[in-house]
């Protein structure tokens, strides 16, 4: 292997393992940089079955990449962790992250202590973060045109996904958004013919159990069973014997008390997490109620906060019919959309609860509008909850500026470091611009250049025109809260693998303990 500086020998088997691994990172920011800003491209991943999924989105890329590198999986980790907590910025937070560590090795293979790079990059990251927080500009309203541009932007300039995903935002309210538990995105289900569409209230991917159901109820009551309607089971081989038969009849006669007891408080929906027995449905069926089986637990989950619901389990159903009454949830309507084959729950008496339906032309298209619209949702959540900054990379740009002023009060060696965090931050929009095909050296420089004589921290380049030109007035913008954990996130990385001196492959336990001989 030859030394990264051209040095000795030495100097490579000292640098192997932080090259091997800076090399890892390397290659997994570079299957996702081609996608960064309005003109980068799409990824096609095909697995071994020849299925395909075409995207553009990095954390789709990320996700299903095949990588055996255990540095390449720790930069995918926190990626995810990424995407888990603000939902958007996973691409971003991967390019800074493969600069820094970059720099960072090439700072060490000049002769900078590693432990003074770490030092120094934690002083950057730090006052990056807190430099982008300090330019943030709030959302004063939903009504704010801003957040339209947000989720324009994050939805990759799909129009109808970005007004969808505002509209949904504005009938949940604020304070909801507020809320760390709530996700935006969660609510979000593309469906193949469907027409776009939000709505308060909640779809239950499932069809009714039987035609014979109804299919279309109002002033709906709600019994939400975290469980099978099914009669407890015995086993078979006391079911063999005298007192195991009688008791199984026992517990026949008790089940179909149980169901009645459901159509006594006058439920006429009733939706279980898995199976329903045929005396039950016949029961249920007769007494018009409508009943869907094998629910998901995020669905049930989702009613239960709209309606008021409580989830019950069956043996709950001994209870007599007052105590059972506070299971009971209340909603407006319940309608099944035969073509569509899902069941709608509308305007329940619980949480308010919005819906987005994202419509796609073909099955093909589905996965990818779902995850388009799920990016702008948590875009807007996070500008909600956090603020918005110009985007473009604009605001990078404007930040490595204050982390150099902060490199000029530093003495010592790590001031190398935080020149590593000065560099990684023009990263995002270097790969933009290149990305729309211009020049990213020049480009570069002549947005430093413009932020510097305007006093404007919202320059970077039209990637239509290559002009220099104010990205608040372009509507180019992102959540502040994107762009903080994603520089958190690239430093958390890139300390973690220059703190690695040397790789041991690690013995196998489940073999070794197959080789030890028994005593």
């Amino acid at each position: 292997m030859k030394s990264m500086s051209g040095g000795s020998s030495e100097v490579d088997e000292k640098l192997a393992a932080l090259v091997i691994n800076a090399n890892a990172i390397q290659a997994i920011a570079a299957a996702v940089e081609g996608t960064m800003g309005p003109k980068g491209l799409d990824t096609m991943l095909v697995d071994r079955f020849g299925e395909v999924i075409i995207t553009n989105a990095g954390v789709t890329i990320l996700e299903k990449m095949d990588v055996n590198h255990p540095a390449a999986k720790m930069l995918i980790n926190v990626a995810k962790a990424q995407q888990a907590e603000i939902g958007d910025g996973t691409t971003t937070a991967t390019i800074m992250a493969g600069a820094l560590i970059a720099e960072g090795v090439g700072q060490v293979v000049r002769g900078v202590p590693v432990a003074r790079v770490i030092e120094g990059m934690k002083v950057g990251v730090r006052c990056a973060a807190e430099s982008v927080v300090r330019r943030s500009r709030s959302i004063k309203s939903l009504d704010d045109p801003i957040l339209l541009r947000i989720a324009y932007v994050s939805g990759r300039e799909h129009e109808d996904i970005a007004s969808l995903v505002v509209g949904a935002a504005r009938l949940i309210g604020k304070e909801k958004l507020m809320d760390k538990s709530f996700k935006l995105a969660e609510t979000i289900l593309a469906e193949e013919g469907a027409d776009n569409e939000v709505f308060m209230g909640v779809i239950i991917g499932k069809e009714r159990l039987s035609k014979q159901m109804p299919k279309n109820l109002h002033g709906v009551k709600i019994l939400v069973v975290d469980d099978a309607l099914e009669p407890e089971e015995i086993e078979d081989e006391a079911l063999a014997t005298e007192l195991g038969f009688k008791k199984y009849m026992e517990l026949q006669v008790e089940f179909k008390e149980n169901i009645q007891k459901i159509i006594d408080l006058g439920v006429n929906l009733c939706l279980v997490d898995r199976g329903i027995d045929d005396i039950a449905e016949e029961m249920l069926t007769d007494a018009e109620i409508m009943a869907v089986c094998r629910v998901s637990s995020g669905d049930l989950r989702k009613i239960v906060d709209h309606t008021g619901a409580r989830a019950l389990k069956r043996t709950t159903l001994r209870k007599d019919l007052a105590e059972l009454e506070r299971y009971v949830g209340v909603a407006e309507q319940a309608l099944e959309d035969e073509r569509l084959g899902h069941v709608r729950v509308i305007g329940g008496a619980g949480k308010p609860m919005a819906t987005i339906l994202v419509g796609a032309a073909t099955a093909e298209v589905v996965g990818e509008r779902e995850r388009i619209a799920k990016d702008a949702a948590s875009s807007v959540q996070a500008a909600v909850r956090g603020g918005y900054v110009p985007g473009g990379g604009a605001i990078e740009v404007a930040v490595a500026k204050d982390v150099e002023g902060v490199r000029q009060t530093m003495k010592g060696m790590s001031a190398y470091g935080v020149d590593c965090v000065s560099a990684a931050l023009k990263r995002p929009l270097s790969q933009i611009v290149l990305n729309a095909g211009f020049n990213p050296l020049e480009k570069v420089e002549d947005v430093i250049a413009a932020q510097i004589s305007q006093g404007l921290d919202t320059l970077a380049v039209n990637c239509d025109s290559g002009e220099v030109m104010d990205m608040l007035v372009l509507g180019v913008v992102d959540p502040t809260l994107v762009k903080v954990y994603a520089i958190r996130a690239a430093g958390e990385i890139a300390e973690a693998i220059l703190r690695i001196d040397t790789i041991i492959r690690k013995r196998d336990e489940e073999k070794a303990s197959e080789r030890q001989p028994d005593f």
